[in-house]
């Protein structure tokens, strides 16, 4: 269904009850990371147990796997992953498009989705903006903010919505007459004059240029509280829900690995794959010597004063930031740059190892070209996690030169 369908359904028309799912879930997905991501008691929509497949589709093949998820009234929430990881269709079962497997969803109190219930899209107080805008080309731009009004309603709310969002004057344009960011904005006020109390936004800004992306969004979290709705964002973007959300939920999978505020997120990543995806760092294999890590850059050892490694020889992996790594040029050295991107302060390299290509960041006066060798090694002094667990580690100097890169065998 397309999006301006969508709009119309949601708005407009009785609900469509799509088939329940044939296969009921096992209660734990197997190897799943549980992380409920809760906002603590008095959230407005609670999601519990939530599973979902797409009809058509294998038994296992399970979109979406045991996501537990509570957003308080007022805050902004971010979803990130990669592509086909189920943030869009999370949104989708909070709108009403589509039936779960099992599990629940309750907006302010009220369960709205379950495996034998589904409330309407019209009834359940939610709002869309979705990526392409999704305007109707034959309205003018009141209409189109109109749209979702029921007859009758006051249209004072409209007419403030456009005047806040920067619209007023523009009232009598046609989607075509508008700019990229105004056609967004328009979406905005179109999603917000019904006075939803949760507004769901799929990769609202991924459209719009970098000036306009970056004005729109810094303007997105007073919007929301001059209205009083709640907000749950799609992006692909780590910055970007990082910067403005007040939590940010990394799924993959279909698993939630993670909901939690920016600061935490950054600073005690849950798995090596939130840190991976969110911070773009670095994941190397190692084994335990002793009480020491053992990795292709050097050793490490755990942080806390008396928390020694216990060894053993099962697989870990040490998650190390660009920052802590350095690149020292040798002529015969093991390592060598393959790219690098240019951050305005600071370098970005690509560094190949082995068959790893690690990210290194570097201040400006470390200025390497292309095919450059050397050895990569940790910084001294910099933390890194071992994973499983996210146990806090200590990179070492180097005592001497690393033996060849280990692999995940």
């Amino acid at each position: 269904m397309r999006d301006l369908d969508l709009i119309a359904h949601a708005i407009a028309k009785p609900s469509v009850t799509p088939a329940t799912a044939a296969a009921t879930p096992s209660a734990t997905a197997a190897g799943t990371v549980s992380h409920a991501g809760e906002a603590g008691h008095g959230a407005h929509v609670r999601i519990e147990d939530l599973w979902y497949r797409y009809p058509g589709r294998d038994v296992s093949a399970w979109t979406l796997q045991g996501i537990d998820l509570a957003l308080v009234a007022g805050e902004l929430v971010g979803l990130l992953g990669p592509s086909g990881c189920g943030k869009t269709t999370l949104l989708r079962l909070i709108a009403g498009f589509e039936r779960p497997g099992r599990g629940s969803i309750r907006i302010g109190g009220q369960q709205v989705a379950a495996p034998d219930r589904l409330l309407p899209p019209e009834r359940r107080g939610v709002g869309m903006v979705f990526q392409d805008d999704a305007l109707f080309p034959h309205l003018d731009a009141w209409r189109n903010a109109c749209f979702g009004l029921r007859r009758g309603q006051d249209t004072a709310r409209v007419a403030w919505l456009l005047d806040l969002l920067g619209l007023a004057g523009l009232e009598r344009r046609y989607p075509h007459e508008l700019s990229g960011g105004q056609r967004q904005r328009l979406a905005m006020a179109r999603a917000l004059a019904p006075t939803p109390s949760v507004v769901l936004l799929d990769e609202p800004f991924s459209n719009l240029d970098v000036e306009v992306r970056l004005r729109l969004r810094s303007e997105l979290l007073a919007v929301l509280a001059r209205c009083g709705a709640s907000g749950l964002m799609v992006t692909h973007d780590p910055e970007e829900a990082l910067a403005i959300c007040d939590r940010v939920g990394v799924l993959r999978d279909g698993v939630l690995h993670q909901c939690a505020p920016p600061r935490e997120l950054v600073d005690r990543p849950a798995t090596a794959f939130v840190g991976q995806f969110v911070l773009q760092a670095n994941l190397l294999p190692a084994r335990w010597r002793g009480w020491r890590l053992q990795t292709a850059l050097g050793e490490l050892e755990p942080l806390a004063d008396g928390d020694q490694g216990r060894g053993g020889s099962e697989a870990v992996e040490v998650m190390v930031r660009p920052q802590a790594l350095e690149f020292l040029p040798r002529e015969e050295g093991s390592a060598w740059i393959t790219g690098r991107e240019f951050l305005g302060r600071e370098w970005l390299y690509q560094v190949q190892l082995g068959d790893q290509r690690l990210r290194w960041r570097a201040p400006l006066d470390a200025d390497h070209p292309h095919g450059r060798r050397g050895r990569l090694c940790f910084r001294a002094g910099e933390t890194a996690l071992l994973f499983p667990g996210g146990r806090p580690l200590l990179t070492l100097p180097a005592g001497r030169t690393p033996g060849p890169p280990l692999t995940s065998s």
